[in-house]
């Protein structure tokens, strides 16, 4: 077997990193913690206020009582009076009575006559089914819980020497209730303090993920940064960009390979600006292009080769691609050029558009292949130069004339135009557009003509079809580095007859790959 182009071109392939994006919904997270914080705050506010009420020792008087117990009134009189008979004892009759009463006598008044109080409402008689207390209730329970929160020595000496003449077996309850009350109390204040350092952790939790989340972000914004240095292409770079497009990448955007078996063929296509230039780069192989993308057929334009180079650059062609056909310019030496170069014997071969004489076929611009289904035409359509002192050749001589070319051809099978055909159709094809209205490749007479000459007869564009609102660059100029930014033209195309647009199963550009101003584009075709 032979060997296709030994293009000596390394493949700039550059394997990305994967990397855990952080949803831009996260940073909603920032203000759901604190929501939480919040939340976690009244929450243990309200339970703690309510395990005050549930742990606290005590019976609530029925101001109602029972039906038709008159004798207990009248022995005990309402809870109202009684409370008002206390408010009006001066403070030694309280101490007094306490003191009878072996109860503690120390305090001010109203704390003396809170617990004369709470002493009468324990000898009430008891009721099963409790109900809200009163809002003096509520305040007498406070202040019950901050007595036996901070007990004195007078408390505890007084109720042990007047307990056992006054009713031993009373102080002892009421002791037993007060520790108890301290006991919940403590609990109680132990929870709080549990609780609130709980909150404090969950916090400080949250603020740690919040702090990683940032991080987070950081960090992929920094990768999102690098990655846009090295894939440059899957960044938008447009000047008028409409709000449903989006950057080309090809590592996202192409369909799954056919299943095996499947009948298809592989046609690449590059503009290589200069064989010999890039067969010196030692960046790039032609034999690791081959192994990646495995086509069956590249098309090659602007190899700037003369008929001399022909035979030295065949010895350095791949195994297993035997067959290629190279077209030079005879009238300019080292300008122009294209070549096909084929896995598949094709059926027959011409050169230029046929016409006898013409000039169009001075400049080695057409290489034409015949497959068992199909034309393969290879072009490298002229530029309209500086000044567009070639426009006019360019859309009144050269287009037509491959047009009817492309129409005579495909009254015997479909047609695949491949190669440079130097026109950005659509404004989403070049970066620019408004300021390179004048400049050849995007006036307005060469777009005119692309869709008058190509795609008005029956051509289809298979990578617009494809890709309707993607931004997908093949040509960056030198000059100015665009490359590096993204901002290019698509220059470079698969057109097929209408008849097998619908057999495309994939057209796609290489952006990673350099050593021209141009890049690679592909196109699998189901047979």
């Amino acid at each position: 077997m032979n060997k296709v182009l030994q293009l000596g071109l390394q493949s700039s392939v550059i394997n990305v990193a994967k990397f855990l994006v952080v949803p831009i919904r996260s940073l909603r997270v920032g203000s759901s913690i604190v929501g939480v914080g919040v939340g976690t705050r009244s929450v243990n506010k309200r339970l703690m206020s309510n395990a005050t009420v549930k742990s606290i020792p005590f019976s609530i008087n029925n101001s109602k009582g029972k039906e038709g117990s008159d004798s207990g009134r009248a022995e005990m009189g309402t809870p109202q009076d009684d409370r008002k008979d206390i408010e009006a004892m001066t403070v030694q009759e309280l101490r007094a009575t306490l003191r009878k009463l072996g109860l503690p006598v120390k305090g001010r008044k109203q704390e003396l006559i809170s617990t004369l109080r709470l002493h009468m409402d324990s000898n009430l008689p008891d009721q099963k089914e409790t109900t809200s207390s009163t809002r003096s209730d509520s305040v007498t329970i406070k202040r019950k819980i901050r007595n036996m929160d901070e007990p004195t020595e007078d408390d505890y000496s007084n109720s042990e020497a007047y307990g056992i003449e006054h009713g031993e077996k009373r102080v002892k309850q009421s002791t037993e209730e007060n520790l108890k009350a301290k006991v919940s109390v403590k609990a109680i204040s132990k929870e709080r303090k549990s609780l609130t350092k709980t909150g404090k952790q969950q916090i400080h939790l949250k603020e740690e993920a919040l702090s990683t989340i940032s991080s987070e972000l950081l960090k992929t914004e920094e990768m999102i940064s690098s990655l846009s240095q090295s894939e440059p292409w899957t960044v938008l770079a447009h000047k008028k960009p409409q709000k449903d497009w989006k950057a080309y990448n090809p590592k996202t955007m192409r369909p799954p390979p056919l299943p095996e078996g499947t009948k298809c063929v592989k046609v690449m296509t590059w503009n290589v600006n200069g064989l010999r230039a890039l067969l010196k780069l030692e960046s790039f192989s032609a034999l690791q292009l081959a192994q990646r993308e495995n086509f069956d057929i590249l098309c090659l334009q602007e190899t700037k080769l003369q008929v001399k180079d022909v035979e030295e650059i065949k010895k350095t062609l791949i195994d297993g691609y035997d067959h290629s056909f190279w077209s030079c310019s005879v009238s300019k030496l080292g300008y122009s050029g294209t070549a096909i170069i084929s896995r598949i014997k094709p059926l027959s071969v011409r050169y230029g558009t046929g016409l006898s004489g013409s000039d169009h076929d001075m400049e080695g611009r057409i290489v034409t292949a015949e497959f068992d289904s199909f034309y393969l035409i290879n072009t490298y359509v002229p530029n309209s130069g500086d000044g567009l002192k070639r426009l006019s050749y360019r859309i009144e001589e050269w287009d037509r004339t491959l047009s009817n070319h492309i129409k005579e051809l495909e009254k015997s099978k479909p047609v695949v135009l491949t190669g440079d055909l130097n026109c950005a159709h659509e404004e989403i094809d070049i970066f620019n557009p408004a300021g390179n209205k004048r400049s050849a490749g995007f006036t307005i007479e060469e777009r005119q003509s692309f869709g008058a000459n190509f795609l008005d007869k029956g051509f289809v564009d298979t990578f617009r079809k494809q890709h309707p609102g993607v931004v997908g660059y093949t040509y960056w100029g030198y000059r100015h580095g665009g490359r590096k930014t993204n901002r290019g033209w698509r220059l470079d195309y698969f057109l097929v007859s209408e008849s097998i647009a619908a057999d495309v199963h994939d057209s796609y550009i290489l952006p990673d790959i350099n050593g021209s101003d141009h890049c690679p584009i592909g196109l699998i075709l189901k047979l």
